[in-house]
């Protein structure tokens, strides 16, 4: 398998893309006015502590309150691994009640761990994870894990000593080893190890001085953060088609991962970088509803507030021997696709797949096992159980940040998000009804309506006749008149 990471540099808005075997797996956008949060510490204010919740509200410079729950201040049974999304196991500790952490007015210091999204604050801890290269840095700690990707135990073991031992003398420090350190010599974690003890000092010391509101510290940018979280040994080539952006990262690349440095390079190609590895065709397929298969068969994915839903379909697909095997292979073909549009697009949090009914509890077994291992190169957390009792798979997949619909797309002005409009001869009985309604309350001699040209067009049309018994009815003249600028379901009743 071939990987090459893509990094699209404008003024205003750096995208990277990660390419598997000529086709798009991954997205990743940051726009100058409006730079995702996750990984930032704030100096923050109390402001409002709530005991039924659990949880305060806790002011940090944003547009919208932050949200911390009282399990993120006392120290949880698990950190995640920044990188894989994996967890490294640590001891359990109670949650204590909110009201004996935090009081109203106070002042503490937070990181950002999920942007804002939707109409949701930023989600806060205060449990503090610094990532490098190889390492996450927990401040106040005293646990070295190992991210749960690194399978083989020798190489855990190594890997656990090695940080152990190299720990500054009377550093109240511990360390998340990440899965890209698996196989580096003790040099290159020591390296991280000075880097992120270097970071720490400066955090404290801006922790001192700044004021509430204030940004302590500041995670990498979007292309520093690529190269740091995404490129391994096996990725072929990093193309940035930004001279200066190359530099930086060739620059910060020789540092943190020698030997890795040689595989960025610049592209100074005339066709933009995107289109020549048809990228853009594949955000736009990823904003529609409808996924085709290869086989004629297709998903239909449906994003809401609470869960996304998606639904397998044969399509065209017949198959060449019988039913049971045709919806087997649209399946297996199903899954693998699933796995590769979760992160596209970046869906997060509870998922629900409607694969087409199967009898046979061998295929059932293997469509969840390809599933399963799709999902292996995801690098957020995800979570598959088996079939329900109604033939769907429930799975859940971390995510921090917007989906690639919500970073790109808006709810329709036209149907307010809803996904559909009201027919012309809906909104016609609206008319008439609003008719009725302004006659009985003012006084009028004449009438007009103003509509859209499609709704105006089925007054005058089909009901005509209709409009001559309202006229008849209530004694006023009637006049209709459309406007290219109303939407299908707006209109204006207006008195002369």
């Amino acid at each position: 398998m071939t990987e090459e990471i893509l990094v699209n540099v404008t003024p205003r808005e750096t995208r990277v893309a990660v390419v598997e075997n000529g086709m798009l797996q991954e997205l990743h956008i940051e726009r100058g006015w409006r730079r995702g949060v996750v990984g930032n510490i704030y100096k923050g204010r109390v402001q409002r502590v709530m005991p039924g919740m659990q949880a305060a509200f806790i002011d940090i410079g944003l547009e919208r309150a932050a949200f911390l729950h009282a399990g993120d201040i006392v120290k949880p049974a698990t950190v995640v691994d920044a990188a894989s999304g994996e967890d490294a196991p640590l001891p359990p500790q109670p949650t204590r009640p909110i009201t004996e952490l935090l009081r109203d007015g106070q002042d503490i210091i937070v990181q950002v761990v999920k942007d804002p999204i939707g109409g949701k604050g930023a989600r806060l801890t205060t449990q503090l994870s610094i990532p490098s290269r190889y390492l996450v840095l927990l401040p106040r700690t005293r646990v070295v894990g190992v991210s749960a990707r690194i399978e083989d135990e020798a190489e855990r073991a190594r890997l656990k000593h090695i940080v152990s031992s190299l720990s500054p003398a009377g550093a109240q420090h511990g360390y998340i080893v990440r899965t890209n350190a698996e196989g580096q010599p003790d040099e290159a974690i020591e390296e991280d190890i000075a880097y992120l003890s270097r970071v720490w000092t400066l955090i404290e010391e801006n922790s001192k001085t700044a004021k509430v509101g204030e940004r302590v510290y500041e995670d990498l940018s979007l292309p520093m953060r690529a190269v740091r979280d995404l490129l391994r040994r096996d990725v072929e080539k990093v193309k940035v088609d930004s001279r200066e952006t190359c530099d930086r990262l060739k620059a910060f690349a020789a540092q943190y991962m020698p030997g890795l440095n040689e595989k960025i390079e610049h592209y100074a190609g005339a066709r933009p970088i995107f289109d020549l590895y048809g990228v853009e065709d594949e955000i736009q397929r990823a904003l529609e509803k409808q996924v085709p298969l290869k086989s004629g068969g297709y998903l239909v994915i449906d994003q809401t507030e609470a869960m996304t839903t998606i639904d397998v379909n044969t399509g065209s697909f017949l198959g060449q021997r019988n039913l049971e095997e045709t919806v087997y292979r649209t399946n297996l073909e199903a899954a693998q696709s699933v796995a590769r549009q979760l992160r596209l697009r970046n869906l997060g949090g509870i998922i629900i797949i409607d694969f087409i009914d199967m009898t046979d509890a061998e295929h059932k077994r293997q469509v969840l096992r390809q599933l399963e291992k799709a999902l292996a190169r995801d690098h957020a957390k995800t979570t598959v159980y088996d079939f329900s009792p109604l033939g769907l798979v429930e799975m859940t997949r971390k995510r921090t940040t917007e989906s690639l619909q919500r970073q790109l797309s808006e709810p329709c002005h036209e149907c307010s998000g809803r996904g559909s409009l009201k027919t012309p001869e809906t909104v016609t009985y609206e008319i008439f009804r609003d008719v009725v309604r302004q006659v009985r309350q003012f006084e009028a001699q004449r009438l007009l309506v103003i509509a859209s040209p499609k709704v105006v067009a089925r007054i005058t049309d089909e009901e005509s006749a209709a409009v001559a018994e309202l006229e008849e009815f209530l004694g006023k003249s009637i006049r209709f008149q459309s406007d290219e600028q109303y939407s299908q379901e707006q209109f204006d009743v207006v008195l002369l």
